[in-house]
């Protein structure tokens, strides 16, 4: 049987998970249709996606149309949770985009619809809520047109709009409206259209197939989800106009697209795109050694069914691969990809609880390995955690999460942006064994230096191997790193290298008749918590550069209101890079400090009248130019005080 891995995307409210929620009632994969409002959906499935009415993860589950069967992707559509979206594009065959027929098109429509041009996801717009109050078809048409930029043709007409006897009609493939925009698109159907021959409706089927695969060209139906009406032309366009997945041949190849736990323990959701996988096969992620496979769960019409083998174009949950979000087995086909961009904010968690920190720690980082969303640094030392994020939803899901699965009510320090310090020059610095009140067994040179941006950190042990054991090589190796995440502001130090100059340690030693003595013999932690005085002083004479996310913002806006929104822009630190009439509208864009998009985002509706849409993404890091860059306080010792750091963590 052919099979679809379909996602359905949308802003937030436009209705894609009362959509997937008919689409499985009308296939008979549900008794009873469910309701985001009484939380009683299929795809929704944790306590907060219920109480709140939003998608938060993905979920997949399956239907079948005629002689297709369709894995449905129930994605978020909240912006906060723009890489769980990002991530499953990834691995889908196509997409529905569900724009609501009243709002028209919406901030993270634009977003998504970007996202599945840049992937290249053949696509399909459903405009829903056509019996809602303001329902508008033409106005909506006309936004995806001019605000997406979609070829996009209309084949479904609907009569009483706007009230709760709306109906949808398929339209005629053969029609003039329909012709014209496949004309544009398709060099046959054009000659015959243009000649005043005339054109027929397995033809411009064809044209439109064609059109689909290459992205020149968007079907679109229109319909309610609520009601039912249109769905069923919507099922029609879904077996008859998208491309299948391909059932190939070969070695095996797959892509994790989402790890999560169930009651019986951690499994990573893998499309599988080549090949065929069994339970025993040993299997090696990139970077891991080969595992076995110890269960394969295939998403079925009839559920997640337990089976011995996946193949080539399905979804399977599998277990005992310690696999993580975006790994590949094989290698897949190499789709333009995807990259999460790094979170803008962060905040630091605590528990209420202060005996459930070691709890909240294992939590944090059991939720870290699921979702690359949560950007988790945990500093033992100093008994802290910081979660660097992409909005304020993530603190709500984080802590209902936390309280849910694992019994930790968490709560969170003020959000403040995530800057980075980048190291600025050279510098170097040495301690000497039992020299300045040094209490450890250990003596150490370190040098830093800058390296290009976007290097990241690297460690060098020098001349050292062969001078110093391995394991106090890697000690001070785990000691700078360490030291690198506060740097002299506060903030994470990276685009630099660390270089051993020197050492000294006391070899393994005892005393007459007795075993190994500490007290006179070096251990690992000597270098461990030496390397990051070491570095704390290297810094201060490289020196660092407090640098802040900038992003990239695209505006589209009526071309009244560009004098207020470029006044606002200018007072904000926005540089413009560019300004282009589309549709009677003006697409702005350029680059702006993350801190301030907030404030652009709360002002925007006022000067625009609401019709302002705006989308943001991380661009780069920038200097600070201020006089007094932003601080992070620490918590804890500091090493940069060599004796409250020797008194706070001694041998």
């Amino acid at each position: 049987m052919a099979l679809l891995n379909l996602g359905i995307v949308a802003h937030v409210d436009a209705g894609k998970t009362s959509l997937t929620e008919r689409l499985l009632y009308e296939a008979g994969a549900v008794a009873q249709l469910g309701s985001v409002d009484a939380g009683t959906t299929r795809t929704d499935s944790m306590e907060l996606e219920r109480r709140r009415g939003i998608t938060i993860r993905a979920a997949v589950t399956s239907i079948t149309i005629g002689g297709l069967n369709v894995n449905l992707v129930d994605t978020p559509g909240h912006p906060d949770f723009i890489a769980e979206v990002e991530r499953s594009l990834a691995v889908l065959d196509a997409a529905v985009l569900v724009v609501s027929s009243v709002e028209g098109v919406q901030p993270q429509t634009v977003a998504i619809w970007r996202a599945l041009r840049r992937i290249g996801v053949p696509t399909v717009f459903f405009l829903n809520k056509v019996d809602r109050r303001g329902a508008d078809v033409d106005r909506a048409m006309t936004q995806l047109r001019q605000r997406l930029g979609a070829r996009a043709v209309l084949l479904s007409a609907v009569t009483g709009q706007g009230g709760p006897d709306a109906r949808v009609r398929a339209v005629g493939l053969d029609t003039e409206p329909v012709v014209a925009v496949v004309a544009e698109v398709d060099d046959a159907v054009a000659a015959r259209w243009l000649t005043d021959q005339p054109v027929r409706a397995r033809d411009v089927r064809r044209a439109v197939r064609d059109a689909v695969r290459r992205a020149d060209l968007v079907p679109v139906a229109c319909g309610s989800a609520i009601t039912g009406a249109g769905v069923g032309q919507l099922r029609h366009l879904l077996a008859d106009l998208l491309p299948y997945a391909e059932k190939r041949d070969g070695p095996l190849a797959g892509t994790v697209f989402a790890v999560d736990r169930d009651g019986h323990g951690r499994r990573a959701w893998l499309r599988v795109w080549s090949g065929s996988l069994r339970v025993r096969d040993r299997v090696a992620l990139a970077g891991s050694r080969p595992a076995p496979v110890t269960q394969i769960a295939v998403v079925e019409p009839d559920g997640v069914l337990v089976r011995p083998c996946v193949s080539a174009g399905q979804i399977a949950a599998v277990r005992g691969l310690s696999a993580r979000i975006g790994q590949h087995i094989g290698d897949p086909p190499r789709r333009h990809g995807y990259r999460f961009p790094p979170p803008t904010r962060q905040a630091i968690v605590e528990p209420v609880d202060p005996d459930q920190r070691l709890a909240m720690f294992a939590g944090l980082a059991e939720l870290a390995d699921e979702d690359p969303l949560v950007d988790l640094r945990l500093d033992e030392q100093q008994a802290e955690a910081v979660i660097r994020l992409h909005g304020e939803v993530q603190k709500e899901v984080l802590a209902a999460l936390m309280a849910d699965r694992y019994g930790v009510r968490v709560r969170f320090s003020g959000t403040l942006t995530a800057c980075i310090e980048r190291v600025a020059g050279s510098g170097t610095a040495e301690e000497r064994v039992k020299e300045r009140g040094n209490p450890y067994l250990a003596g150490l040179g370190l040098r830093i230096d800058a390296t290009p941006v976007g290097s990241g950190i690297e460690f060098r042990p020098g001349v050292e191997p062969g001078r110093l054991p391995p394991a106090f090589v890697a000690a001070t190796e785990e000691g700078a790193r360490a030291a690198l995440r506060h740097g002299r502001h506060g903030w994470p130090v990276t685009d630099c290298v660390v270089t051993m100059t020197a050492s000294r340690y006391w070899p393994r030693q005892s005393r007459p008749h007795q075993k190994f003595d500490k007290s006179i013999s070096t251990v690992a932690a000597d270098f461990r918590n030496l390397a990051p005085v070491v570095v704390a002083a290297a810094l201060r004479r490289a020196g660092t550069r407090v640098c802040q996310p900038i992003e990239r913002f695209d505006v589209n806006l009526p071309q009244s209101t560009v004098e207020a929104v470029l006044a606002l822009l200018g007072r904000l630190g926005a540089v413009v890079h560019d300004t282009a009439v589309a549709g009677g509208y003006l697409e702005v864009s350029g680059i702006l400090p993350s801190a301030r998009v907030p404030q652009v985002v709360a002002a925007l509706p006022d000067l625009t009248g609401g019709e302002a849409v705006l989308t943001t993404t991380f661009d780069h890091y920038a200097p600070v130019t201020a006089e007094a860059p932003p601080t992070l306080p620490r918590r804890g010792p500091d090493p940069g005080d060599r004796e409250a750091w020797f008194r706070a963590v001694p041998r």
